[in-house]
Parts: structure tokens; C-alpha cells; sequence
């Protein structure tokens, strides 16, 4: 067992590694692909919304109070409100939507 630990252990540490340090060693020069930069550019935001979104979702009782709140809050992000008062907004249509479902 302890072998079959080691062995997980050192391929996510040269998994992790290469994954840091391929790019720097293969990519010499800046980068002037224009789609290559606006791809590298979005990349983390992607990857959070890929793990957030359906956690929002899943995280309350029922899904539809959870797809309502996220509609909530876009809708109040694109007008501009605060990131307190998105949150505060999502929690009370949760709330709502949860004490009448």
C-alpha cells in the first residue's frame, strides 16, 4: 500500500511540475499570436466558472432556487451593484424561492 502511495504521489509531482515547466522552458519568445494571447488571457476565468457554476447550482435544496440565483445575480453583477449586494440578493432568492417550493 504504502508503494502504491508513493507512486500517486510522484506522478502528481511530475505531472504538476511539467505542467509549469514545459511552457517556460519550450516558449523562448513573447507570444504575438493575437488568438494564442486572447486564449491564454481567458483561461482562468474559464477554469473558475467551470468550477463555481455548478456548485452554485447544487449547492442549495432544489436546483431551480439555484439556476434563479445565479440568474439574480448576473442580472444585478451587469447592472453594477456591489459584490456584497449580489450575494445578499442571491441569498434572499434562494431563501424565498426554497420557503414556496
Amino acid at each position: 500500500m504504502s508503494k502504491q502511495i508513493n507512486l500517486y504521489i510522484l506522478v502528481m509531482f511530475a505531472v504538476t511540475y511539467l505542467i509549469r515547466a514545459l511552457p517556460v522552458t519550450l516558449i523562448r519568445r513573447k507570444i504575438r499570436s493575437g488568438f494564442l494571447r486572447s486564449f491564454l488571457y481567458y483561461v482562468p476565468f474559464v477554469t473558475l466558472a467551470v468550477m463555481t457554476f455548478p456548485a452554485i447550482i447544487e449547492s442549495t435544496q432544489t436546483p431551480v432556487s439555484g439556476i434563479l440565483a445565479l440568474a439574480a445575480g448576473i442580472l444585478a453583477a451587469w447592472f453594477g451593484r456591489s459584490l456584497f449586494q449580489v450575494a445578499s440578493l442571491c441569498c434572499v432568492v434562494v431563501l424565498v424561492t426554497e420557503f414556496f417550493l
